[in-house]
């Protein structure tokens, strides 16, 4: 009875924390909100390019998770349908004023979503595009569950994302500046075998490539495809999380 009493009491808790944490994430993010084009326009616009070429190569319905200010939706196919989401308010207001000063009629809906908990069917998109959203989530692998479970069998999930070093000076700095960078939203310490653990335990999606895109060689593209017909477990396990 106790140990029952206290493994609810562990669950509340990490609950209670993870909606600080994305509190906190939200607030971080709407502070970036009006000079985030200036500051990271250019920085990661070669990322972004990448990212928008490869999810155009399947179009189709795409979902960009973390749509931010909007800075990547002018850049689609005006053919390419457009679901945008984000977890800050000023963002999205910022991404809206874009949609209607550039007339994107391509743009289906912006929404205020919790990327852990999309509130989506199952399989409704043909592609999930997420930049720079993978290492600000609390909860990483819930992300990726989310994102297979609304992608459509065939489909691909494209990542740009930091990946940490896993050794020497650069791992050292990275978890040195781990707290600094959390209050402003990133986790640098997030490395590969988090990627790795995720997709040898699905049975659902697989790796399609890896690559490198700038900026300074600390980010890669990640493409995940999900298998024709699948049965996903991934989307069982979201259901019951």
């Amino acid at each position: 009875m106790i140990a029952k009493m206290e493994a609810k009491l562990d669950s509340m808790i990490a609950r209670m924390e993870a909606k600080l944490d994305k509190e906190a994430i939200a607030k971080a993010y709407g502070r970036w909100a009006p000079v985030y084009d200036l500051v990271f326009g250019q920085v990661f616009e070669r990322g972004r390019h990448a990212a928008i070429a490869a999810a155009e190569r399947i179009g189709g319905r795409i979902l960009e998770v973390g749509v931010g200010t909007g800075i990547s939706l002018p850049e689609y196919s005006p053919t390419t349908r457009l679901v945008g989401v984000d977890i800050s308010e000023p963002m999205l207001r910022k991404a809206q004023e874009r949609v209607d000063e550039l007339g994107l009629r391509n743009v289906e809906a912006l929404a205020l979503m919790d990327a852990e908990h999309l509130s989506f069917p199952d399989a409704s998109f043909d592609v999930v595009v997420a930049q720079y959203v993978i290492t600000t989530v609390p909860n990483p692998e819930a992300a990726l569950d989310e994102f297979a479970r609304v992608l459509k069998p065939g489909g691909e999930i494209v990542l740009v994302s930091r990946v940490g070093a896993e050794a020497g000076l650069r791992r050292t700095l990275e978890r040195w500046f781990a707290p600094a960078a959390r209050k402003l939203g990133w986790r640098t310490e997030f490395d590969w075998r988090r990627y790795a653990v995720w997709v040898q335990g699905s049975d659902a999606v697989r790796l399609v490539e890896r690559r490198a895109v700038p900026p300074f060689g600390h980010f890669s593209l990640i493409r995940f495809a999900k298998g024709d017909g699948a049965a996903t477990r991934l989307g069982k396990r979201a259901a019951t999380a």
